[in-house]
């Protein structure tokens, strides 16, 4: 099915930021091609989930007030830290898989440019994010008209104001070859119990299943199903109050993810039936 989809909706992966989504609800699930044209970087107060599904790419951060590039290679996952500038560089004949979540309405976003060669801020805006792939277009088309890209020099009539919220100083992780990663984590799926990604410094809960029978809870966001091998049941009951959950079939296990940052009481339980591992 997720070659399917590439392949019916790869004609909407158009510059700049050549993005189509999937999914738009409280998580964003979308598909991003290449080669798209971007000298922006973008912050936001959530995370990003990458997985390159064709070919490799990079993701240029600026990590502790210094540039540096992450490239991640065809099969390879990476989760992007809240808060730290970030801009996608992607390739001809590539596709990823992007994950993040909708905005709370006190959130911001900022889309930045920078001197050449250095970290001093040339442009910037800031916005509310409802949806960046429509909304990047008018900033960076602003910024190519603007007397800052055409002279290469911050504009003293446009002062660089302070950030809405301090920027990230944790360093990032490195990428890691998903398959891989799933194959080593059978021992402990073996047990019955889903495996943690991430860990709990992320706000995204990224958990692997195995086979057997989970139930869960889940406050009141979106839950994405990434299923990997065989086929899974889910028991869900619905009231209008509880999470939506996306159920998504794709060629042991699957991959349940969540960002969790509404701050409503109300909890949904998830009884989840899977069946027997296999290979990957």
């Amino acid at each position: 099915l997720e070659r399917a989809w590439i392949a019916e909706n790869e004609s909407s992966f158009l510059p700049p930021v050549c993005n189509k989504l999937m999914f738009f609800y409280q998580l964003n699930i979308m598909y991003v091609g290449g080669p798209n044209v971007r000298k922006d970087y973008h912050i936001e107060e959530g995370e990003e989930l990458f997985y390159q599904v064709r070919g490799d790419m990079v993701v240029k951060v600026i990590e502790n007030g210094k540039h540096k590039d992450i490239h991640i290679r065809e099969g390879e996952m990476f989760l992007l830290p809240a808060r730290i500038p970030h801009s996608p560089q992607r390739y001809a004949n590539t596709v990823g898989l992007v994950v993040e979540r909708r905005r709370l309405r006190s959130e911001t976003d900022g889309l930045r440019y920078f001197v050449d060669n250095s970290t001093d801020v040339l442009f910037e805006r800031w916005f509310y994010c409802e949806n960046l792939g429509t909304q990047l277009v008018p900033i960076i088309k602003e910024f190519m008209d603007s007397k800052q890209n055409k002279t290469g020099k911050p504009d003293p009539a446009e002062p660089i104001k302070p950030t809405p919220y301090p920027l990230n100083t944790m360093k990032v992780m490195a990428p890691f070859c998903f398959r891989e990663w799933v194959e080593k984590q059978k021992p402990a799926l073996a047990s019955g119990q889903p495996v943690d990604m991430f860990g709990t410094q992320f706000e995204t809960e990224t958990f692997l299943f195995g086979s057997g029978t989970s139930e869960t809870s889940r406050r009141q966001t979106d839950g994405w199903i990434w299923q990997l091998v065989k086929h899974s049941s889910i028991l869900h009951p619905f009231t209008p109050f509880l999470s939506s959950v996306i159920f998504f079939m794709f060629p042991l296990s699957f991959i349940f993810i969540s960002a969790l940052y509404f701050p409503f009481p109300t909890f949904c339980c998830n009884l989840i039936r899977r069946g027997p591992p296999a290979s990957l």
